[in-house]
Formats: C-alpha cells, sequence, structure tokens
C-alpha cells in the first residue's frame, strides 16, 4: 500500500513539475508574414488571451512577448483572418496569415478617418505603399501607373518631372486638371517632396460620394497618402538603395547623310531652286548620328535609410533619402535630397497627439527644351566641328541652309539651374472622451521657394547661333499654404445599429509670389568653366519685374453620417459648405452635398446556405463637388492709361492723358461643380481567392469653365472671353478581377488586371456648333489641329482626310487641288460640294483614350519573389507634329525616307520631301496615329537571404533584388513614345517629347 502512496505522490509530483515548468513566464519570440505573399507584416497585434498583455509586430514582421506555456497568442491584423496559437514549449512561433475570408471586413482609408470597406457606398480603390517602392520610379505617383480602373497616368520624361494624372477623364477645361492630394491629412497640389519609399498606403477616391467631402477641390478627384509612422518595438534600421542607368526606348532612326542629301536636292526640284546643295550626294557617307552624340544611357541611383520604433507611450519614424538622376540628354541631371521626421505621443488612453515633417532639396542642372526639335531636325551632313576646330555651321553653303541649329552649341551654351527648397508639415491633437466622442485638431502647410537662373555669355558659335550681350535672368517663385482643421467624431453601436458621425471646420489659406529679374553685361566670375557655372553676381544689379502673386483664403464647414443595419443595409450621406476667396458676391458660397447607400447580400438570411459567393455587396451613390482653381476674378473690368490718347481742353490748351479698356471680362465666374452618380457590385468566389468589382459612373462638369475665341475686330487684347460656358460628361465603366492562392507550402501567387473605359463628350458650350480650334505646337503656318465642339470629346483631332498621293501633273490638273503638285497629298471633297476647303475637314481621333488597363502580378516561391506588372492604353490617338514641323532643310525620319514619294508610282501613302509645304502640313489624317501602346511597365526579381546568414553578420535581413522598368514595349506608333501629354486642347501632339526610357537597376535592402 504504501508504495502504491509513494509511486502516486511521484506521480502528482511530476505532473506538478510539468504544470509548474509550463506556468513559468518565457520569452516567445516569433514572426508573422502574409501566407500569399511572403511579406513580413507590421503593426499585426500579438496578444495573450485573456489578459491585456500584448504587443505589436515590427517593420521586419517580427516580436517578443512575454507568456507562460499554457497561454494562447492570438494573432489579428486587419484584412486578415485571425489566428491562435498555444505556446505550449515553443519559445519561436512564425505564422503565416490569411487574407480575410470575408474582404468587406477589410479598412480603407477614405476621407477623415477610415471604415470598414463592408460601410463604403463609394468608389475606393487602394494600393499599398510596398507595390510603389517595388518599382524604379522617382516619383510616386508613377508607381500608380496600370494599378487602378479608371486612373489614367502619363508620364514626362525628364528627371524631377511629375506625371500627370486624370481620375475618370477629362472634366476641367481651364485650369487645374489634377486631382486633390491629401498627404497625411494636408492638401496639395503636387507630392514631389514625397520620397516613395515613405509611404504606407494610397487610396483614391474616385465618385462623388467619396470625394464630397473634400468638396471645394474634389472635382477632379482626390488621393489620399498616408506616409509611414512609426510602430511599437525596439529600434529599428532600414537601408534600401539602387543603382543603374536609363536607357533610351524605340529610338527613332533618322535619314544618314547620303539619305538626307539625297532628300534635299529632291526638295530643291521641287521648289524649282538652283543649284542643287549637294552634288554628290554619296560622298557624305553616313555622316553625324546626333541623337547618339547627345542622348546617352544615363546613371541612377537611389538611396534611403529609416529608423523606427517606439514604446505604449510614443513611437517615431525618421527617414532620409538622396536620388541622384542624370537625363538622357548629356549635361542633365536632377539630384534630390528628402528628410522625413513623425513622431506620435499617447501619454494616456483617452489623449494621442504628433507630427509629421517633410524636407525637400530639389537640384537640376536643366536642357534646353528645344534640343529634341533639334536633334530631330538636324543635318546629318553637318559635322559638330570643322577641322579647325570651329563649331560646324548649318548655314554655310557647303551644308545647307534652312537648319539653323547646331544642336551641340546649343548644349554647350545653355547654362540653366533650378533649385526647389520645400518644407511641408502637419501636427495633430486627438482626444476621446464620453466613451463614444474623438475630437481631431490639424494644422499643416507648405512652404516652398523655386529659383530657376539662366546664364547667356557672349559668344558667336554659327551664324544664328550667337550672343552679342551676356544675359542673366533669374525666376523666382515663394509658396506659403497653411490649413486648420477640426473634426468631431462620434461612434456608436447600439445592437444591431452601427452609427458614425461626423462634424468638421477648415480654414486655409494659400499665398504664390513670383519675381523675375533680369541683367545684362555680367561677366563670369575669374574662376570656372563658363559652360559649367554661374557667374559672380555679388555686384550684379537687377532690374526686376513684378510678377503675378496670389492669395487666395477658403472657409468651410462639413458633416457626414453613416449608418449601418446587421452589417446588410449601409447609408452614407455628406455636405459641405465652402467659401472662397476666388468668388464674390453670392458666389462666394458653395454647396456640396453626396449620399450612398449599400446592400451586403451575403449577409442576407437566404444567402447564409448558398456557397457559391464569398461575398457580394451592391452600391450607389451621388454627389456634387467642386473646382476653385480657377482665375481669380476675371470679372472685374481694368481701365488701362495710354500715352498716346489724349484730349486738349482749355485756353491756354491745356493736353490731358487719356485711357483706354484694351480687354473684355466675362459675367462673374461662378463654382465649376461636377455632379455624378455610381453604381457598382463587387464579391468573392472560392473564400475569396478570386474576387471582383465592377462600376459604372455617369459625372457632368456643369458651369464648366471655358474659353471663347473672340473676334480681333474687337480692339481689345483678349484672343478668348473665359467664363462658366460649357457642359461636359465623362460616362463609363470599369472592372476589376484578382486571384490569390497560397498553391503549395513554399508557393503562392495573386494575378490581378483592371480596365477602365471612359468616353468623353461636350454636352454644350457657350459658342453652340461653332467649334474651338486649338492645338497648333509645331504646325507650319499657324493651322490648328483640334478642335472641341458640341457632342464631341474634348480637343479631338482635326483635319483633312488624305486619300492618296498625287502621281502626275495630269492627276492634278483633273483634280480641285489645282495648286498641287506631284507627291503632294490628296484630301478627300467630304461633303462632295465640289470645292475643297476647310468644311471638308473630317474628325480624325481622340487624344484621350477611351481603354486604360492594367496586369499586376506577384509570385513568391521559397526565399524567391518575382513582381510583373503591365499595363496600356487604347482607341486613342497621337498627332505626330515632328514631321512637318519644318521651316527649312530639317532631316527626315528613316521610315520617311524609305517610303517618300519620289517619282510617279514609288508611293501612294506617303508625300514627297516637300511635306512641309503650306498644303502638305495641314492638319490631316497622315499625321495622326494610333497611340495604343501595351508595356511591361515593370519587372522585379528579389531573393531574401537566410536568415542564419543575415543574422551572423548581425542584420535583421537583406534583401537583394534587380529591376526592369519600361523594358518592353509594344506599339506602331512612329515617334518615340506614343505617351504625349500636353495641355487642355494640345494633347496628345508629339512636337519632340522627351523620349521614352527604361530604366535597369539593382538593389538591396537591409534591415538591422
Amino acid at each position: 500500500m504504501k508504495r502504491i502512496f509513494t509511486i502516486s505522490g511521484l506521480m502528482l509530483l511530476f505532473l506538478f513539475s510539468i504544470d509548474a515548468a509550463f506556468a513559468q513566464n518565457v520569452t516567445v519570440k516569433g514572426k508573422v508574414t502574409d501566407a500569399t505573399t511572403g511579406e513580413s507584416l507590421i503593426g499585426v497585434s500579438v496578444q495573450v488571451k485573456g489578459t491585456t498583455s500584448g504587443t505589436q509586430t515590427d517593420v521586419n514582421g517580427t516580436f517578443t512577448i512575454n507568456a507562460t506555456g499554457t497561454a494562447t497568442l492570438t494573432f489579428a491584423y486587419i484584412g486578415y483572418a485571425p489566428q491562435a496559437v498555444l505556446v505550449g514549449s515553443q519559445t519561436t512561433i512564425n505564422v503565416a496569415l490569411k487574407a480575410q475570408a470575408n474582404e468587406l471586413a477589410q479598412v480603407v482609408v477614405v476621407g477623415y478617418g477610415t471604415q470598414r470597406k463592408l460601410d463604403v457606398t463609394g468608389s475606393v480603390a487602394t494600393v499599398k505603399g510596398a507595390e510603389i517602392s517595388k518599382q524604379a520610379s522617382t516619383n510616386a505617383l508613377s508607381g500608380l501607373q496600370g494599378k487602378v480602373a479608371g486612373v489614367q497616368v502619363t508620364n514626362g520624361g525628364s528627371p524631377g518631372a511629375s506625371p500627370s494624372i486624370t481620375i475618370r477623364g477629362l472634366g476641367t477645361v481651364y485650369g487645374n486638371v489634377s486631382p486633390l492630394y491629401v498627404v497625411d491629412g494636408v492638401w496639395y497640389s503636387d507630392i514631389s517632396f514625397l520620397n516613395p519609399q515613405d509611404i504606407e498606403s494610397v487610396s483614391i477616391l474616385k465618385d462623388a460620394s467619396s470625394t464630397a467631402i473634400y468638396g471645394i477641390r474634389a472635382a477632379n478627384g482626390v488621393i489620399l497618402i498616408g506616409t509611414k509612422r512609426g510602430v511599437k518595438g525596439k529600434p529599428v534600421v532600414n537601408y534600401n538603395g539602387y543603382a543603374g542607368w536609363q536607357s533610351v526606348t524605340n529610338q527613332v532612326k533618322m535619314a544618314n547623310a547620303t539619305e538626307y542629301a539625297t532628300a534635299i536636292n529632291e526638295l530643291y526640284t521641287s521648289n524649282n531652286q538652283s543649284p542643287l546643295i549637294f552634288s554628290n550626294p554619296s560622298s557624305y557617307g553616313k555622316g553625324t548620328d546626333w541623337y547618339g552624340l547627345v542622348l546617352r544611357d544615363a546613371f541612377v541611383t537611389s538611396h534611403q535609410v529609416s529608423l523606427s520604433g517606439g514604446t505604449d507611450k510614443y513611437t517615431y519614424n525618421y527617414s532620409f533619402g538622396y536620388l541622384d538622376q542624370d537625363g538622357i540628354a548629356k549635361t542633365n541631371n536632377y539630384q534630390r535630397f528628402n528628410v522625413k521626421l513623425s513622431n506620435d505621443f499617447k501619454p494616456t488612453k483617452a489623449l494621442k497627439f504628433g507630427y509629421t515633417a517633410n524636407g525637400l532639396l530639389g537640384k537640376s542642372k536643366d536642357v534646353n527644351g528645344s534640343i529634341f526639335h533639334q536633334l530631330f531636325g538636324a543635318a546629318p551632313t553637318l559635322p559638330v566641328r570643322y577641322a579647325d576646330g570651329n563649331y560646324g555651321d548649318p548655314n554655310d553653303y557647303h551644308t545647307g541652309d534652312g537648319n539653323n541649329y547646331n544642336p551641340q552649341v546649343t548644349l554647350d551654351f545653355f547654362n540653366q539651374k533650378s533649385k526647389n527648397i520645400r518644407f511641408t508639415y502637419n501636427g495633430y491633437g486627438e482626444v476621446n472622451f464620453l466613451k463614444n466622442f474623438k475630437f481631431r485638431t490639424s494644422f499643416g502647410g507648405d512652404i516652398g521657394q523655386a529659383e530657376v537662373r539662366g546664364y547667356t555669355p557672349i559668344y558667336q558659335a554659327t551664324l544664328a547661333q550667337k550672343s552679342l550681350v551676356s544675359n542673366l535672368d533669374v525666376n523666382h517663385t515663394e509658396t506659403r499654404n497653411w490649413i486648420w482643421e477640426n473634426t468631431l467624431t462620434y461612434d456608436v453601436k447600439i445592437k444591431d445599429h452601427k452609427i458614425t458621425a461626423l462634424l468638421g471646420y477648415s480654414a486655409q489659406n494659400n499665398r504664390d509670389k513670383q519675381l523675375d529679374a533680369h541683367a545684362q553685361g555680367v561677366p563670369y566670375a575669374s574662376s570656372g568653366n563658363q559652360h559649367n557655372s554661374f557667374p559672380d553676381t555679388a555686384k550684379v544689379t537687377y532690374y526686376a519685374t513684378p510678377g503675378s502673386q496670389v492669395h487666395t483664403r477658403a472657409l468651410s464647414q462639413f458633416a457626414r453620417a453613416n449608418y449601418s443595419f446587421k452589417d446588410k443595409y449601409l447609408l452614407n450621406a455628406s455636405i459641405r459648405r465652402d467659401g472662397a476667396s476666388q468668388f464674390y458676391g453670392d458666389h462666394t458660397f458653395g454647396y456640396f452635398p453626396s449620399v450612398g447607400a449599400g446592400w451586403v447580400i451575403t449577409n442576407e438570411g437566404f444567402m447564409k446556405d448558398q456557397k457559391l459567393f464569398s461575398n457580394l455587396k451592391l452600391r450607389g451613390s451621388w454627389g456634387k463637388v467642386g473646382n476653385s482653381v480657377v482665375p481669380i476674378n476675371p470679372s472685374i473690368q481694368v481701365v488701362s492709361s495710354d500715352p498716346y490718347l489724349t484730349a486738349i481742353f482749355g485756353n491756354p490748351q491745356t493736353a490731358y492723358p487719356g485711357a483706354s479698356i484694351n480687354s473684355l471680362v466675362p459675367p462673374t465666374i461662378v463654382w465649376e461643380k461636377a455632379v455624378a452618380t455610381d453604381f457598382g457590385l463587387e464579391g468573392g468566389f472560392l473564400e475569396n481567392r478570386l474576387t471582383f468589382e465592377a462600376d459604372y459612373y455617369n459625372r457632368e462638369t456643369q458651369d464648366a469653365i471655358f474659353a471663347i475665341p473672340i473676334a480681333g475686330s474687337l480692339g481689345t487684347n483678349n484672343s478668348s472671353l473665359i467664363g462658366n460656358q460649357a457642359s461636359i460628361r465623362n460616362r463609363g465603366t470599369e472592372f476589376l478581377i484578382s486571384w490569390k492562392d497560397q498553391a503549395t507550402k513554399d508557393f503562392s501567387y495573386s494575378i490581378s488586371a483592371n480596365l477602365g473605359i471612359n468616353n468623353n463628350k461636350v454636352l454644350s458650350v457657350l459658342s453652340g456648333a461653332n467649334p474651338i480650334y486649338d492645338g497648333g505646337a509645331g504646325i507650319a503656318n499657324g493651322a490648328l489641329a483640334t478642335r472641341t465642339v458640341v457632342g464631341q470629346p474634348i480637343g479631338e483631332f482635326y483635319g483633312y482626310k488624305v486619300t492618296g498621293i498625287f502621281q502626275t501633273p495630269a492627276e492634278v490638273a483633273a483634280s480641285k487641288q489645282t495648286s498641287a503638285q506631284p507627291g503632294d497629298f490628296i484630301y478627300q471633297d467630304t461633303n462632295k460640294d465640289g470645292i475643297l476647303d476647310s468644311r471638308d475637314r473630317v474628325v480624325l481621333g481622340s487624344p484621350l483614350p477611351k481603354y486604360n488597363y492594367g496586369i499586376n502580378t506577384s509570385f513568391t516561391y521559397k526565399s524567391f519573389d518575382l513582381a510583373l506588372d503591365f499595363q496600356g492604353v487604347a482607341d486613342v490617338s497621337v498627332y505626330n507634329a515632328n514631321i512637318a514641323y519644318r521651316f527649312g532643310n530639317e532631316n527626315f525620319t528613316k521610315d520617311f525616307y524609305d517610303h517618300r514619294w519620289h517619282g510617279a508610282g514609288t508611293s501612294n501613302t506617303y508625300p514627297s520631301v516637300n511635306v512641309g509645304s503650306t498644303a502638305n502640313a495641314a492638319p490631316n489624317s497622315f499625321f495622326v496615329e494610333s497611340g495604343a501602346y501595351f508595356r511591361m511597365r515593370n519587372a522585379q526579381l528579389g531573393y531574401t537571404l537566410p536568415s542564419v546568414l543575415s543574422k551572423k553578420w548581425g542584420l535583421s535581413r537583406i534583401r537583394l533584388y534587380a529591376n526592369a522598368q519600361n523594358a518592353l514595349n509594344f506599339f506602331g506608333y512612329k515617334g518615340f513614345t506614343p505617351e504625349v501629354g500636353g495641355s487642355v486642347g494640345s494633347m496628345g501632339i508629339d512636337a519632340s517629347v522627351y523620349p521614352l526610357y527604361a530604366t535597369y537597376n539593382f538593389g538591396v535592402n537591409v534591415t538591422f
């Protein structure tokens, strides 16, 4: 019996010992990743179940927590299904969270807060900062290209340039057509001050229901950007850097010297000029390759270091970035220095405050904007320099005349530098009280100073390229903006009812001041190369010219209410009252309401047992938003004194100065408003591995500010009259479909595709059926290539339809174009009245793409990751103005030379080399080409070194990657790139744009 008790006692003692061991606190470490992509998840809540003990994952997705062996750790993260893991004897726990089975439970950023995706009744798209940072884009907005349906991004080529963005078509004609950018709660017109590596997330608000809360500036859409904040945990240092090069893609091939000489002889013959310039064209050989001489593989490098961490009471995130980007034209360079500082403090559960500050210093060595036109037209028979060292002069008899430029001279003597200093800031405070209330106040602003200095020395390089006096020009611009916003939020859930109400007050002040200064006879300092340095301006006297000064103010009140019943029926309503100093009288204030509704169908009882849909939601919205970026009070009549107008009165006679009204003013300008409706359906299948969204929208811009041309016979200085004179409609559909899957333990992937279809139409304009013509860039004799008219898109291409080429004098004599000659275009008599005149012109195409689409993929296999992004546009046209942009003996493309008409029967599609003549250069269908393209926007292959190896070196993580951007491009356009922007009315006209280039780089991401 004793033995039995003894054994029993030992067993109890053993079990007690085990229990005691499990009851002891142990330190548990681990990492949390995305089960599909393998990416580290930052800010995951790690909690000891049933206690208040918890922590969050850091920037590497790692965590450390104390727990007993009997404890259960819960892992929760927005948009992911929670997991629970028993600690047991484990000291290392790695968790892969799967995307939330219910996609509608994800949280998205909206105006003045966040909402569950389930509660959103408008059209909101979200792009993670990680998707943007995985690109070689120097501007964060370029990283959005192809990512979101209905968002068109048009990139500029010059270093440091910001792309242009339109959301759901072009609705604004006069003024700022860009969306509003809200960065950490502060309003901006551009985000060039942001380093792409500092972005946490981007939300694009597309419909009026989601944008109406920003009424005053929301007519063109709103882009919300949240930057990275600190995360509780030990200090973490992260470095991301790359270096690579940019190379011109799809370079246009020009005729060589022999071909050029042959073509110029033909031009002289067709114009009955003699003697011929080139007696022996073949003796010139290939000649000078001007593109090869000036363009280059341009170096680019970027580096960013960040430090983040914090405690329960405060967190911090600091970063420093440096970018050095050469332009593809020699001497062109851009450098950018970024600093970002942010702190968040939480001294109590109810109180939180913090700040964000961004600093930017941008410097560039600029390139003459005309250099690309010069390279296109420069004679290959012209040497860069003669044997005696002097520049080749295109005006010399031996090289032909008409080309009044040697591109190397332009490159050598153009000396312009730009500098941009910018400081943006935002401070906020939040207090929670009475359980359901939160008050937030924030004050932010933008302080900027930009300066452009250009210097021209005394020189004479060629007959035309010279300067007899030195000139120094300085343009100085200052920006001082601030915004103060206050919101009170009430959030409560009562049984099946969830209500969130918001009241807000906002005040803004924006001031821009510009000053131009000029000085002549400025010598260089005693040291320095005149082509690469600026003169000593210490003793220079400037002749300053007052520039523009713009000062606007705004005052706003707004309110919004969200209501949800049983997570099935949703209602959203908002109203904003804006007052803007751009308007006056009864039109000072504008009112911008919106309403949205949603039905979560899968939460209905009758959907309970169905297996097809993981979620299904129907939504609709209506709203009105405004645009305050308009001409300021142009309705004020200005009377100008005129020394040439005098009247003589009295005895003795006295001369009295006169005055005149030289300009017409429009009626009072009122708010330009966009009224829009949106209907959407979104859902998921197969546990949300397959998801989709579909939207239909109709947006009408009412009282659109438009410039109507007026007759010069009125005797004014105006060429047009500005006012609320048009209405414009954008109507379209958008689609998004995505597939995410964890195929095996080691392999996961995701594929998504989006498509935006937009139709732009002018509904009415004050000029009635009379077209408004524009788009003269690069067109000979002032001919205009675009028109805007009721019933058609804004700025469509308009001109004659080419049906062939005249082959013989007899064909010319028998035609309606009796002044033509063989080799000229044959134009269609469209109205068949027997007369060829301007009434025969037809629509030739539109620069506004009907289709925008993108395909985005990611693959992860063990330590390897691969991202491939594709993007394209379709049903869009480009006007190739380069071909007819001729003033003399400019060169021809190899394509034109090979296919030109140079005798009867040689071509019935390409004209003769006399393409620059008045009749041939008239806007016509030959110059309009398809602007459709498809490209591999970005490709990145990465490899993360084994943790054993990185820890051996004292590092947390090392990832190596190779990146290629715009490496593959498919299009039929005969220019450098069909991605041609431009101002409204001249959009899509290619008069030597900055060439498209591909970027290749290699980089490393290291976490300490």
